[in-house]
Order: structure tokens, then C-alpha cells, then sequence
């Protein structure tokens, strides 16, 4: 049987449901994590702060504080620990809010822990990747920059500036926008964006690529109702203006 692709790390879970952490618990200590496991949102923060963990995972409907508060408040703190929310409903606005504070991911209940894997994997490699680039000497500064006219962008220093001022990014808004320059005047699809930010495509309900592609639109000033800079082309993906900035 194929082994299971797997990047081990230490995950910390808050999480009030006993049954479900017990069970992404089991699963993920099988697959060489460690994982510490908060049930209230109020305590969770110093937690996370104090224990050197990887990556977290987190209930978006908690005791104490909900998700959404523990999310902003961590990113106050972090920006650089991956997040991934779990939320009982599937409206769009519980994803969009997640986004906004500065989830990296979100996944609906009920949970699938091989789908959750996946998730949390993708999210380690790149953390891993961006981690490499800034610590790696031989690498040149040049290919972790790109300027289009008055917009600035630094992978290495995770940094955006646009008309000298400095916009902050949540990591996938980075890494989305870093795909973009890379491939500036290029269509790029769903899937593509998609595989690059989870390892893995488009299934046609995701909402991800658009709702980071709406985020980014606003804090680069792009217009939502006629965008010239992050162009949608219908029925292809997304076109990022190399000469619009």
C-alpha cells in the first residue's frame, strides 16, 4: 500500500466537541504528529503562544471566545503560524470572516480527517518552502522580488508595498499574489491557483481562490465592480496586469 504523504509536525487543536478531538486526535498522532488538544477559546491563545506548535486547527463555535476572536487575536501575535478554522455551517460569510482575520484555511463539518490531512499538509510545505527561501544564503534576493510600477513584492520579507505604503497580508493572500506576479499577463485558472495553495484542484464548490482574489482586490485598490488589476476572465481564472500599477 502507498505510503501516505505526510509532513509531521506538532499540531495544536481547540476544539469542544470531546468525540471529534479525540478523533483527528487518533488519526493525526497516527500519521507521526504530535498533537496538543484546548477545548475553550479563552485559554487557548496563551497556549498557543507558550507551545511551539506548527500549525492549528480551530472550532470556529467555542467556549470562553470563539474562533474568530482567537484567530484576529493570534495574528496580533503571529502571523507567520498556519490556521486552519473548522466551521459547522457552509455559508460563504463564515468563510469570508475566517479569511478576513487571517485563516489560512477552512474545512466544513463534518470533518474528514484524510481531507483535514491534506489541508494541513499543503500548509506545512509551503511554511516550510517560504521558511527555506528566508534562511537559504545562496539564494538571490532578486528572485524573491517582483515590482510592478508602485506595487512592491518581497516573498523572502513576506512584504507588500503599495505607493510606499505597506499592506498587510494574511499568508495565503501572499502566497496568492505571489503566484500572480509570477505569472504576470498570464490566465491562470482556478485549479492552478488552487493546486498551489492545497496541493490539490479546483473541485468546483470551492470558494477560496475567489473570496482571497476579492480580498486582495480590496487592499490593493482594485475596483470589485470593474477590476483592472486582478482581472477575472469568464469561464478561464484570473488575470493579474503586469502594467496596471
Amino acid at each position: 500500500m502507498a505510503s501516505v504523504d505526510k509532513t509531521e509536525g506538532h499540531l495544536f487543536l481547540v476544539e469542544d466537541d470531546p468525540s471529534l478531538a479525540a478523533l483527528v486526535t487518533e488519526y493525526f498522532e497516527m500519521q507521526g504528529f504530535k498533537v496538543s488538544v484546548e477545548s475553550r477559546g479563552d485559554t487557548a491563545l496563551a497556549r498557543i503562544l507558550t507551545e511551539n506548535v506548527d500549525l492549528v486547527i480551530l472550532d470556529l463555535m467555542l467556549p470562553g471566545k470563539n474562533g474568530l476572536d482567537v484567530c484576529r487575536e493570534l495574528r496580533s501575535e503571529s502571523k507567520d503560524i498556519p490556521v486552519v478554522m473548522l466551521t459547522a455551517r457552509t455559508d460563504d460569510i463564515d468563510q469570508i470572516v475566517g479569511l478576513e482575520v487571517g485563516a489560512d484555511d477552512y474545512i466544513c463539518k463534518p470533518v474528514q480527517p484524510r481531507l483535514l490531512l491534506a489541508r494541513v499538509n499543503a500548509l506545512l510545505r509551503r511554511a516550510h518552502s517560504t521558511e527555506s527561501a528566508n534562511t537559504n544564503d545562496g539564494a538571490k534576493p532578486e528572485s524573491q522580488t517582483r515590482q510592478f510600477g508602485s506595487l512592491f513584492i518581497d516573498m523572502r520579507k513576506q512584504q507588500v508595498v503599495l505607493n510606499n505604503n505597506e499592506v498587510e497580508m494574511t499568508t495565503n493572500e501572499m502566497a496568492l499574489l505571489w503566484q500572480f506576479a509570477q505569472n504576470a499577463d498570464t490566465v491562470l485558472s482556478r485549479d492552478a491557483l488552487l493546486n498551489q495553495l492545497r496541493g490539490f484542484g479546483y473541485d468546483g464548490l470551492d470558494r477560496t481562490v475567489d473570496m482571497l482574489v476579492s480580498r486582495l482586490r480590496k487592499k490593493l485598490g482594485d475596483s470589485a465592480e470593474k477590476p483592472e488589476r486582478i482581472k477575472t476572465v469568464w469561464k478561464k481564472g484570473y488575470l493579474f496586469v503586469a502594467d496596471a500599477w
